[in-house]
């Protein structure tokens, strides 16, 4: 390894503004259920169907549906 790299000619990182923020979130079992049993079917990890479907969401400003009775 070098002592001292030169970065005056480096790029920034064109992808930064795509990446992922962890987040702790607490879903009810069925929703859970629900979504890995649909990610094995499709053959994707349930994580990355879960986040697809909540940007989907956002992307298409979808509002739910709430009944408080």
């Amino acid at each position: 390894m070098k002592e001292e790299y030169d970065f005056s000619n480096a790029k920034r990182n064109p992808y930064v503004k795509k990446l992922k923020q962890q987040v702790t979130i607490n879903l009810d079992s069925e929703a859970v259920a629900y979504f890995k049993s649909l990610a094995e079917k499709l053959g994707i990890p349930y994580q990355i169907l879960i986040n697809l479907y909540l940007s989907d969401c956002a992307r298409n400003r979808k509002e739910p549906k709430i009944s408080w009775n």
